[in-house]
């Protein structure tokens, strides 16, 4: 079964995605940074306007590292967002060395449980890429259960552009690590035959969802039924 992901930043955002055929919803502020925490209020406001998954976006500034005190401030605001109606997270973190953060992945996890969290495009930011896939995906292979379920990720920092033949190699790994990628960051058209036919079958979109290509439009109902067309076509569901 794919699956399309849109990013909504309000409630008009969130009823339209849902309208053009969307599976879930990513809620996020402020794009100028790629994405940081949004207020409560907006996840409950979407919450009245869609039946469809919130995943909501867990990051405190611009970069991808984080501090205790940070952490705790987050892990409060999931708790509100819980409450807003918030059916899932997306966070992740990277230490000062640019490998993957998991004690500090791990305290939010165990936070948020027993939702479901997406780790996000922090990985595609490590200093050893390929390193960092292999400690995402150790992370969702934890016996516990408390690992996320998808990786969000362009393959590249520059976007799945540059990161699209990475992203095949990954899925080359096998069933489990295909299904763990959701393809997001750039992601065109052109390359969702490309990566469907590699076994992905999650797809990530926000601006190409908006009638001008930029944050400033709202999500066009129409462009969501296109890209949800593709994917499924593509996917053979």
């Amino acid at each position: 079964m794919s699956l399309l992901e849109v990013i909504a930043l309000t409630a008009a955002d969130a009823r339209a995605a849902e309208e053009g055929g969307a599976g879930r919803i990513e809620v996020v502020a402020d794009m100028a940074a790629d994405g940081l925490t949004p207020d409560p209020d907006v996840v409950a406001e979407m919450r009245a306007a869609t039946s469809l998954p919130l995943r909501v976006m867990l990051r405190a500034n611009p970069g991808f590292r984080t501090t205790v005190h940070e952490l705790d401030r987050l892990r409060r605001v999931a708790e509100l967002h819980r409450e807003a109606g918030a059916d899932g997270f997306v966070f992740g973190f990277l230490d000062p060395l640019g490998a993957i953060d998991a004690g500090a992945a791990g305290k939010l996890a165990a936070e948020v449980a027993p939702l479901p969290w997406t780790f996000h495009r922090a990985v595609d930011h490590a200093a050893d890429p390929a390193a960092g896939w292999r400690a995402v995906r150790e992370l969702g292979a934890g016996a516990d259960g408390s690992g996320p379920d998808a990786v969000l990720t362009a393959g590249s920092p520059r976007g799945v552009d540059a990161g699209v033949d990475a992203l095949v190699r990954r899925a080359a790994e096998g069933p489990a690590a295909a299904s763990m990628i959701m393809a997001g960051g750039g992601l065109r058209r052109k390359h969702v035959a490309l990566l469907a036919a590699a076994g992905v079958t999650s797809f990530h979109v926000g601006t190409a969802v908006r009638p001008d290509g930029s944050w400033d439009a709202p999500v066009d109902a129409r462009l969501v039924r296109e890209w949800r067309s593709l994917v499924a076509a593509a996917a053979g569901a």
